[in-house]
């Protein structure tokens, strides 16, 4: 047999590059390229090997590990995880910088590669630096911080081991079911060292991402429900848009008059405008959208796992007899809330559920429509005075939010992912005409949406990608400004900035009646005295400085016209453009309506947190068991 000797780290970067998705007939490299930062732990190993093979497998130098994870699953989410991105780090603080990024991609059900290196495998050198010395396993490093937040974890102790991991890696990368973070640790002793391969190892392969067929006997059981429904509602998730069944959602909705709610990860999932499209969903959602769950006696939910937000912590749907149905490509989910399952693609199950749905004499249900529809037009009148704003300077948020969405065209992205944004996203923005809207909330990670803009950039090179996030986040994550304008990237970071985290201000005002440790404010009291509060001025920080220092262009934008400008004028820059507009701090948009168990202390010395303790007891008695 024909063999090939090559490093553990030549291997790697020569497989990798041989890679394919196969996705209805539409083949395409699987990573195309490799992110990372480099150290003792892999510069001489992987970083050799990306400069031998720098044609077949690109890299793209990044500032910090845990952005470089979310460019990836950024990328992943944009390539509706048809393909993904690895990640190298050095050892230590690299590596365990990652584990934050691989916590949101498995969450969020998101395909990503990352090779951090590890401690030597021989022992002739330790204690090695960064090395975690454990009482209570000599064979342990910080690396097994993974396993918990990994779908598939590894540590690769010989060459030979890569026959075997490689393409279990490749399994799971391109697994509706099991995406999420693949970690493949490499000590960096192991990474340099040579074997000899057999040369059909580095043949170009194909991965196909299959579709799961819908079982006829769950689908005719979700058909003879929605046939006794007389108030149904869909719930649709992320796995409808990775599915691409946004046509058959549209058809199915539309033919049995079913309106449509979306989650975070289903935002877009309703292509065009339509009646029985009511918008985001849960504690973040719209009112409208939250009355039609409230009052459903059926839910079906299609590719959600239907998590705390969307359920409004299991108090959301209060018909005394609801029911529900679920599509998923998990049985576990598909389960949830007792549901009737169908364990299948969305989008062939959709298909088959509109068959089912004729022979079953599912038919629109005119009074639910004009229900839902009253709700509509009152929630219409809502949002429009929210996005228009008052006049009053400075603006609100709903009027950044206004203002985007009047510049916003077909094929270009707005991102969110932390803190009140991604909630202001899913409540007001008009997904459909192709204007996409990209929002991690499954995690609710600060500092994803930057990096973001930099994996969707480079999944979507046409259109304009934009971020829309706070002084805070904008704090936490900056350092990949670098990166997009090293690479050229055409990106758009708008930073709302209204003087701190004024999510959680809010959540702690509601919960203890008073302000502390939320906004950026100076320390009050002398510098030779006692501590004081900070309650001072509000921070005087030059935001848009601070990204002129990263290589971005900067402006400062107030008002309308001054935002209308800025943002056009981003689309004629060619590289990472930010833009800074002061936002009121406390002037949010219209509340949802919907419950969150975040409970106020159950007792407490402070006089405004009583009142609030009974009320969320009373608020709690609409959780439900849903079984």
């Amino acid at each position: 047999m024909a063999t090939v000797r090559c490093t553990t780290a030549q291997a790697i970067v020569r497989y990798l590059a041989r890679q394919h998705s196969e996705w209805d007939g539409e083949r395409r490299r699987l990573i195309p390229r490799m992110l990372g930062v480099f150290g003792h732990g892999n510069v001489a190993g992987l970083g050799a090997a990306l400069d031998e093979h720098r044609d077949e497998l690109p890299y793209v130098q990044g500032r910090n590990e845990q952005a470089l994870v979310h460019i990836a699953a950024a990328y992943a989410k944009a390539s509706r995880r048809r393909a993904t991105l690895a990640v190298t780090s050095s050892i230590g603080p690299g590596a365990t910088n990652m584990v934050t990024g691989a916590a949101l991609a498995t969450i969020n059900r998101l395909p990503v590669l990352l090779l951090p290196g590890d401690v030597y495998a021989t022992r002739r050198q330790g204690p090695v630096l960064q090395q975690l010395e454990h009482p209570g396993g000599g064979d342990l490093s910080v690396n097994d911080c993974f396993r918990p937040v990994a779908r598939y974890f590894d540590r690769i102790t010989r060459p030979e081991q890569l026959l075997t991991a490689l393409p279990e890696a490749m399994r799971v990368l391109t697994s509706p079911v099991e995406a999420g973070a693949v970690v493949l640790a490499l000590p960096q002793d192991v990474q340099s060292e040579a074997h000899d391969y057999p040369e059909g190892f580095f043949a170009e392969r194909i991965w196909p991402i299959p579709r799961a067929e819908p079982p006829p006997d769950q689908v005719r059981l979700v058909a003879a429900l929605l046939a006794q429904a007389r108030r149904p509602l869909l719930i649709a998730g992320g796995g409808v848009v990775y599915s691409g069944a946004e046509d058959q959602l549209a058809a199915f909705a539309e033919e049995f008059g079913i309106p449509v709610a979306e989650t975070f990860a289903g935002r877009g999932a309703v292509p065009a405008p339509a009646w029985w499209s009511v918008g985001g969903l849960g504690l973040e959602g719209n009112p409208a959208a939250n009355a039609a769950a409230a009052a459903a006696d059926l839910v079906l939910s299609v590719g959600t796992r239907l998590t705390d937000f969307a359920t409004a912590s299991q108090s959301l749907f209060q018909d005394p007899g609801v029911r529900f149905a679920a599509v998923s490509v998990t049985d576990r989910d598909a389960r949830k809330q007792g549901a009737s399952p169908i364990v299948a693609d969305a989008r062939l199950a959709l298909l088959a559920l509109t068959a089912a749905g004729r022979e079953a004499g599912v038919r629109p249900q005119p009074t639910w429509r004009a229900t839902v529809e009253r709700a509509q037009d009152g929630w219409r009148a809502l949002r429009a005075a929210a996005l228009a704003g008052d006049g009053s300077r400075p603006i609100s948020q709903g009027r950044l939010i206004g203002l985007l969405q009047e510049s916003a065209r077909e094929g270009d992205t707005i991102i969110a992912a932390a803190g009140g944004p991604p909630g202001d996203l899913l409540k007001v923005w008009d997904a459909t005409g192709g204007r996409r809207c990209h929002l991690e909330f499954g995690y609710s990670c600060m500092g994803y949406e930057l990096p973001a803009t930099l994996g969707v950039r480079m999944a979507q090179p046409a259109g304009e990608v934009v971020a829309l996030i706070g002084d805070g986040t904008f704090l936490m994550q900056p350092s990949e400004l670098a990166t997009a304008a090293q690479e050229g990237w055409r990106v758009t970071v708008v930073i709302a900035e209204n003087h701190g985290f004024q999510c959680i201000d809010r959540l702690q005002r509601q919960r203890t009646g008073r302000r502390f440790g939320n906004e950026f404010r100076y320390r009050t009291g002398a510098a030779d005295g006692p501590p004081g509060t900070l309650d001072g001025d509000y921070l005087a920080l030059d935001l848009a400085q601070v990204a002129r220092g990263l290589g971005a262009t900067a402006v400062r934008a107030n008002g309308d016209d001054e935002v209308r400008r800025a943002l056009a004028a981003a689309r004629a820059e060619p590289g990472p453009v930010v833009v800074v507009v002061e936002t009121a701090p406390h002037a949010d948009l219209p509340p949802s309506g919907a419950f969150w168990d975040v409970a106020p202390p159950e007792t407490s010395g402070l006089a405004t947190v009583g009142p609030l303790r009974r009320a969320y007891e009373r608020d709690r008695r609409r959780q439900r068991w849903y079984g």
